[in-house]
């Protein structure tokens, strides 16, 4: 299946299949979603399958609108697609761009909605094995020092979001001791 995402083309906004929007580096509409539990964070291991940085630890789910497909309504189907999560309110923290590689000759060069929401306890999390092979909650002070310890274990994205965003995705509780 080709899957068409919205890119930038000469200042247009225009479909463009996924693949190419990343060997290309094309400028692109992206989402990403912090699923929080109190203090704690669920981010997944992405499927040894996937295209682009396989193996590594993300953000609770991070992908690309379909053309035509609002953010919000995007954020919340890719939950479900790939962690069976649904009934979660989201509440949009930040709209952000940067631009990185990603291996294999990929660019991501992303326009990304930042949306987080708060789980209950109980949240039941069924990941989708073509897409997530692991999943886990940690605290977002133990995400940072682990970041920091072994970087190459996680994306590059989240990278950027954890060292670059944290406040406005996370609020100021991010950079309390």
């Amino acid at each position: 299946m080709t899957v068409m995402i919205p890119a930038w083309i000469d200042g247009t906004l225009t479909p463009v299949e996924k693949l190419d929007a990343h060997l290309r580096g094309l400028r692109h509409k992206a989402i990403s979603v912090f699923v929080m539990r109190g203090d704690q964070v669920l981010i997944q291991q992405r499927a040894l399958g996937k295209y682009h940085t396989p193996g590594l630890w993300a953000n609770t789910c991070c992908t690309h609108p379909d053309w035509g497909e609002d953010s919000l309504t995007c954020a919340t189907r890719r939950l479900n697609e790939e962690l069976g999560i649904t009934g979660l309110t989201m509440t949009h923290r930040d709209h952000l761009e940067y631009r990185a590689d990603v291996g294999g000759g990929l660019i991501e060069h992303e326009v990304v909605e930042v949306y987080t929401a708060e789980a209950p306890a109980d949240l039941p999390v069924t990941p989708n094995p073509e897409e997530v092979m692991a999943t886990r909650w940690v605290s977002l002070r133990e995400l940072m020092a682990q970041v920091e310890r072994d970087p190459d274990a996680f994306t590059p994205w989240l990278k950027i979001y954890l060292a670059d965003h944290a406040q406005a995705i996370f609020g100021e509780a991010a950079l309390a001791d």
